[in-house]
């Protein structure tokens, strides 16, 4: 497995992006590696870093504003080439099946519960590794 990956992490909610990092910390599991984060408060600002490649995993809030992850998560499946895979964060259990819509990768509840995320993410780094 790689050094280090890159990991995107969309909310226009510094909070909640802040929630991403102390729940990743240094890398998501033992066998995970060490993770970068790259912030982003808009969609402009996401396909900014997409186009400039690197990303490894994108982390979206589905509860953003003005455009949910769900909604920067369909776009970029759609429009990104070799999209990276998508951990969405979603406002509640039932939202699961548009997670699915948008073709996420991976969702967690908010608010972030660490244990659950990190499983998440590093699952997701783990996928990634694989296909490389």
């Amino acid at each position: 497995m790689q050094a280090t990956a890159t990991v995107l992490v969309y909310s226009d909610d510094a909070g909640t992006r802040e929630q991403v990092r102390l729940a990743t910390g240094r890398r998501p599991a033992q066998d995970a590696p060490v993770v970068e984060f790259v912030e982003c408060a808009t969609p402009a600002a996401v396909l900014r870093e997409l186009d400039r490649g690197g990303i490894d995993v994108c982390v979206l809030d589905g509860e953003a504003v003005p455009m949910g992850g769900m909604g920067v998560c369909r776009q970029i499946k759609d429009e990104v080439f070799d999209c990276p895979p998508v951990l969405l964060l979603i406002g509640r259990p039932q939202d699961a099946w548009l997670a699915t819509w948008s073709r996420a990768d991976a969702a967690v509840t908010l608010p972030v519960e660490p244990v659950e995320f990190a499983s998440a993410l590093a699952s997701l780094l783990r996928r990634k590794a694989l296909a490389a």
